[in-house]
């Protein structure tokens, strides 16, 4: 019982000749219709997440000013971050989305979930939208987890190329979110160092894990599975939140780490492992970044099979 969030709103976040594109999200459903395996999934709803709700992680101004930027016509927030007229309404449906699909979790209803939202969250700081990123989903989803659901201890894993700022920013000082990030560096948005670690209550509770250009799979896969276990035995997690980068894809054009399609099925083993071990198998990944539209789609797949309990016989060998 697998849920995967995916709504055409999430299309509707138009941001022209961008790496960051619709097709994007195209590419990942036609996959998943073409193998068969999207009939086999839960649907979650992309509901409206509320302004309350965002304002657990963002500056309600910040909210505001997407918000009327968006319905005035959108255009460049930033340099790289680009928005039209419904991007406002495509981002509060990929956080009430992503709170959607931890809940299911929680209520028993589905297993676990891959939440195929845009605009992604992960460099979005409180007060500005960041490297394609408007509202950070994954830190609204933990903020939801730990004020409306009672948890004590969540455990974030990026596994994106670039390192997620916004959400070592919303948790570096809280010591019941463990933010675990694996990034190339150097590379936007140039931070994500060995010293950065938390502060006051949350020191210690912020790993970072720099990699450098050029590292294989092989090494790549080692040091998960060394840093993991470690992580678990000290901060014994009560769920396990995944914000699923696919841009370490050996060809992808803005990252590319050495990973290939295999690859993200044997990191999801292992995630599935460790969430059974720590928390009940409770485990929701919400896409970040990935942009070689060819390989996507079958990245995510290898991905979808391993929380379904469908790998092909080739994924993990």
């Amino acid at each position: 019982m697998t849920g995967l969030l995916y709504d055409r709103i999430f299309l509707e976040h138009e941001t022209g000749m961008h790496p960051e594109s619709p097709l994007r999200l195209t590419a990942i459903i036609d996959r998943l219709m073409q193998i068969g395996l999207y009939e086999h999934l839960v649907q979650v709803p992309a509901r409206a997440a509320d302004v309350d709700e965002v304002a657990m992680v963002h500056d309600r101004g910040y909210i505001e000013y997407l918000r009327s930027f968006c319905e005035s016509g959108g255009g460049h927030l930033e340099l790289d971050t680009v928005v039209s007229r419904r991007s406002y309404e495509a981002a509060l449906c990929a956080a009430g989305g992503c709170i959607e699909a931890g809940d299911a979790v929680m209520d028993g209803r589905i297993e676990n979930a891959f939440c195929a939202v845009r605009p992604p969250g992960h460099h979005s700081l409180a007060g500005r939208a960041m490297g394609f990123c408007l509202f950070n989903n994954i830190a609204i989803l933990a903020r939801h987890l730990q004020k409306r659901r009672g948890l004590k201890k969540i455990l974030i894993v990026d596994l994106d190329i670039h390192h997620g700022n916004g959400t070592q920013e919303a948790f570096y000082a809280d010591p019941d979110v463990f933010f675990f990030s694996m990034h190339r560096s150097p590379l936007f948005p140039g931070t994500g160092f060995e010293d950065e670690t938390g502060t006051g209550a949350g020191k210690s509770t912020t790993l970072n894990v720099p990699l450098y250009t050029g590292i294989d799979r092989t090494e790549y896969l080692r040091i998960f599975r060394e840093r993991m276990p470690d992580i678990l035995g000290k901060f014994k997690p009560e769920f396990i939140l995944l914000s699923a980068g696919f841009d370490t894809y050996k060809d992808d054009p803005i990252g590319g780490v050495g990973l290939e399609h295999p690859d993200y099925g044997i990191l999801t083993v292992l995630l599935m492992h460790y969430a059974q071990q720590a928390c009940g198998g409770r485990l929701v990944s919400v896409l970040e970044g990935g942009y070689n539209l060819a390989a996507i789609g079958q990245s995510v797949e290898a991905h979808i099979r391993e929380l379904m309990g469908m790998p092909k016989k080739a994924a993990v060998s």
